[in-house]
């Protein structure tokens, strides 16, 4: 279970904004016919998202047409969050493996820098820089050699207020590192560095980041996971940044824009969290043919529907935050027929059925493990769920998701989410958390309604 950022602010800096050029109040949804940029090809869709499973499992809710046709159908970027040295290698090579049996070009997004989200609603990462650099040596291994596009490390260039200037040197030095590290085991992979956004750092500040961060040894940067900028902002922050670079010696490099979210009205860009505000909208649809020859893709990085964390835990499927993104948008340009967009009702709850719970240790490292539980419905649906298990000698969960986590002594409940509890027969929901302590094997037992 991924875990994202998309909560600091970003908004703050929005009085300071560089000078780029804002000639537009609403992202175009458009693929362009003319190829531009440094890539080509058709960007990877992956089975597994949080919102193809969604999908799959609430095949008669009212906004499943939408978020199917208009998000589940879209490539979107596969992010490593969780700190698991011991499998990365294994879970890098499914996707690129994947992807490559489809011809298509995956999107991974690299987020585990330590200190990340300066303590935030995302917060985690390797717990030092040394761990940090054998993650990303044992990422790297499982690139295969193959085209891939890596976004690394989002907020960690353009969010350093938490951090001394000794503790910046140590992340430059380490981003500096972690590229040249996957470059060396993969001189396909295409490498891009935090950006920022167009209403946060000046591209002259975000440019001298960059350079002190090694993005001459990338193939560019990205910018907007963390905002919803329009794409005439973002496209001329680039500009300007570019710029910069080549004024410094540092030539050849490239932007690609999130366009997860930065359709709709620009009454939206001053705030930084997507939970609750209903003028954001998906922008453009990810392409490689962008038709600029500064940006090489157009890409949801930043999954849509996926919450920032200010109403929602970060990072978890929220389908009323998916169905607000796409309700109004235009169906993808390879869409075979137009597809209404109903007015969404509740669905009416059923339950009475009996549930069932099944623990999993993902991955482990000194002092701490993560887990996951997957609630499954028996013969009959349920409405709710109720998980109680026992937190062995030592160990305190210290995230969760999915669920709603309550302790007492060492006997923990998790509760479903407004969006979760709901399970048809047989249908599952996975709870994921991060824990210290020893990885211990966990008998939660479930009850339902």
């Amino acid at each position: 279970m991924r875990v994202h950022p998309w909560r600091d602010g970003r908004w703050k800096a929005a009085i300071a904004t560089t000078a780029v050029a804002c000639a537009t109040v609403t992202a175009t949804l458009i693929t362009g016919s003319a190829r531009a940029g440094t890539l080509s090809g058709t960007l990877y869709r992956d089975p597994t998202t949080q919102v193809v499973r969604w999908v799959e499992a609430n095949p008669n809710d009212a906004r499943t047409p939408v978020i199917r046709d208009k998000i589940a159908s879209q490539s979107q970027a596969h992010w490593l969050s969780a700190f698991n040295p011991s499998t990365v290698t294994s879970e890098v090579s499914g996707v690129v493996n994947a992807a490559s049996s489809a011809n298509q070009i995956p999107v991974l997004s690299v987020y585990e820098i330590p200190n990340r989200d300066c303590g935030g609603a995302s917060a985690g990462g390797a717990p030092d820089f040394t761990q940090y650099q054998q993650w990303i040596s044992n990422f790297a291994q499982g690139l295969g050699g193959r085209t891939v596009i890596i976004t690394l490390e989002t907020d960690a260039l353009a969010l350093q207020t938490c951090l001394s200037g000794s503790d910046v040197a140590a992340r430059d030095q380490a981003i500096s590192q972690a590229v040249q590290t996957i470059k060396r085991a993969d001189a396909n992979a295409k490498v891009y560095l935090d950006g920022g956004h167009s209403a946060w750092n000046s591209a002259s500040e975000q440019g001298s980041r960059l350079k002190a961060a090694g993005v001459q040894y990338a193939d560019g940067f990205f910018t907007n996971v963390s905002n919803f900028q329009p794409l005439s902002n973002e496209a001329a922050y680039g500009r300007s940044i570019i710029s910069y670079l080549q004024s410094q010696g540092i030539s050849g490099k490239h932007q690609i824009i999130d366009t997860s979210r930065n359709g709709g009205s620009v009454g939206a860009q001053g705030d930084w969290c997507g939970d609750d505000n209903t003028d954001h909208r998906i922008g453009n649809y990810p392409t490689l043919n962008t038709g600029d020859q500064n940006i090489d893709g157009y890409l949801w990085i930043k999954p849509p529907g996926e919450a920032d964390g200010c109403v929602y835990p970060a990072g978890n499927f929220v389908p009323d935050l998916a169905y607000n993104l796409a309700s109004s948008a235009p169906n993808p340009p390879d869409s075979p027929t137009p597809t209404p967009t109903p007015t969404p009702t509740p669905t009416p709850p059923t339950g009475g059925g009996a549930c069932t719970a099944a623990y999993q240790t993902m991955s482990s490292w000194q002092g701490g493990f993560q887990g996951q539980i997957s609630v499954t419905a028996g013969s009959s649906a349920i409405k709710s769920w109720k998980l109680t298990f026992s937190l062995p000698s030592g160990v305190s969960i210290n995230q969760l998701w999915n669920g709603t986590l309550t302790t007492s002594g060492s006997t923990a409940t998790v509760t479903n989410v407004s969006w979760n509890g709901n399970l048809a027969a047989g249908a599952s929901a996975q709870v994921g958390f991060t824990a210290t302590g020893n990885a211990s094997s966990l008998t939660p037992t479930c009850t339902a309604s």
